[in-house]
C-alpha cells in the first residue's frame, strides 16, 4: 500500500506557483517547495512522479490564469484592444508568470504565422473579435493580430522585466494609433485590389 499523501495534489501546486509566481520556474526546487510546505520533499513525490511533473502543472495554472486576463479583454468593448491591453497588464501583475509562459525559449523555432496558435489558446476566439470589430476577413484580421502582437509583446516584455513603466493612457493611445495605421494600411491594400 503506497504512503498516504502529506499534502493535496492542489496544495502542492498552489504553492509551487506561489514559488514561481514570486522567484520564477528557477526557483522552484523540491528543497523550496518543500520549505514552503513546511515539511521535506518526500511528501511531495507521493502525489507527484518528478519535479517536471510539478513544473508542467504550474505552467497549466499559469495559462489558466492568464486565460482569465484574455476572457476579461475580449468583454471589452473593443475586444481587441482589450486583449492587448490584458496581455500588457498580465506582464506588469505577474512578471514572472508572463516570462514563464511568453518569454521562455522554444524546443522548435515556428515562423510567424505559426507563433500565435502555439502560444496563445484562445487564438481562434481572439481573431473571431478581430474580425467582427473591424469588419475585415480572415486573412487581413490575420495580419492585424501579428503585427499588434509583436508591438503590444515589446510593451510587455519591458513592462516584465522592469525595463520601462506606461501609464494605462499610455497604453491605452500606443495601441490605438498602431491599430489605426495598420488598418490604414490594410483598407488601402484592400482598395488596390
Amino acid at each position: 500500500m503506497p504512503p498516504r499523501a502529506k499534502f493535496t495534489k492542489e496544495e502542492i501546486v498552489e504553492a509551487a506557483f506561489n514559488i514561481v509566481k514570486a522567484d520564477g520556474l528557477e526557483a522552484l526546487t523540491s528543497r523550496a517547495l518543500g520549505i514552503r510546505l513546511g515539511s521535506s520533499a518526500r511528501p511531495i513525490f507521493t502525489v507527484f512522479q518528478s519535479m517536471d511533473e510539478v513544473r508542467q502543472a504550474v505552467i497549466e495554472a499559469a495559462k489558466s490564469l492568464y486565460k482569465e486576463y484574455v476572457h476579461k479583454g475580449l468583454k471589452e468593448e473593443h475586444s481587441f484592444k482589450g486583449v492587448g491591453t490584458q496581455y500588457i497588464l498580465f506582464s506588469i501583475h505577474e512578471p514572472k508568470l508572463f516570462q514563464l509562459l511568453f518569454m521562455t525559449e522554444q524546443l522548435q523555432i515556428p515562423d510567424l504565422s505559426g507563433v500565435l496558435p502555439l502560444i496563445e489558446e484562445s487564438y481562434e476566439e481572439i481573431l473571431l473579435s478581430i474580425e467582427k470589430d473591424h469588419g475585415i476577413d480572415e486573412f487581413f484580421a490575420e495580419k492585424l493580430y501579428r503585427h499588434l502582437w509583436i508591438y503590444t509583446h515589446g510593451i510587455a516584455t519591458l513592462c516584465a522585466t522592469k525595463m520601462c513603466r506606461f501609464t494605462g493612457e499610455e497604453i491605452s493611445a500606443m495601441l490605438t494609433e498602431v491599430c489605426m495605421s495598420i488598418l490604414k494600411n490594410i483598407k488601402e491594400c484592400k482598395n488596390c485590389d
